[in-house]
């Protein structure tokens, strides 16, 4: 027997919910549900996931995304369907690997890969990679040269989303330096340190 569903929610969006909400992950890749943005759909399920976080604040140094699923019955015409997922993940970067003219590219490949490898079948994909090399001055100088890349994509998913939801947290995890199977490998933060 089906669980009751809160009110207004339509059925295949509790059941779609519901299944994202007992995904697993990594044991170094910690995914929170968390508020999820309004106005972009009817119905809305949002996740935070953080590479090795602090455990107080959620904070990692080494890398983090957010994932969120869209569902609207109406099927708005640029989706080309009910559902819309939107994503982004960010990570630092040695300042060397920011300055790789194919970082954007590569970033992106492996998106497409991760939805791939995990069986994801989607369309209308959209997104932008954007790399940042940054140098403190000042009281900052201490910090010295760092980067940044950071994706950010929607597509339209079909068939099972916690296919989409897997491929999301691989991208993550690829971005801070972390591909499948290397859990507990020590992961390089921006500024050069290995840290477990």
């Amino acid at each position: 027997m089906d669980e009751p569903r809160p009110p207004g929610l339509t059925a295949a969006f509790a059941r779609t919910a519901r299944a994202l909400r007992l995904a697993t992950f990594r044991d170094d890749f910690v995914v929170r549900e968390i508020p999820a943005p309004s106005g972009l759909a009817p119905e809305t399920v949002a996740f935070a996931g953080d590479v090795r976080p602090d455990p107080e604040t959620h904070d990692s140094p080494f890398g983090t995304g957010r994932f969120v699923l869209l569902h609207d019955p109406a099927e708005p015409d640029a989706w080309h369907g009910p559902w819309r997922i939107v994503c982004f993940a960010q990570a630092p970067l040695e300042p060397e690997i920011g300055m790789d003219p194919l970082l954007a590219d590569v970033a992106w490949t492996w998106l497409v890969d991760a939805l791939a490898g995990h069986g994801a079948h989607h369309h209308a994909a959209s997104g932008t990679a954007t790399k940042t090399l940054s140098k403190g001055f000042g009281t900052l100088a201490a910090e010295g040269d760092g980067a940044q890349i950071e994706l950010r994509a929607s597509w339209s998913p079909t068939g099972d989303m916690a296919a989409h939801l897997a491929a999301w947290a691989e991208l993550t995890c690829m971005l801070s330096g972390l591909p499948p199977g290397s859990e507990g490998i020590a992961v390089f933060t921006g500024g050069g340190r290995a840290r477990d």
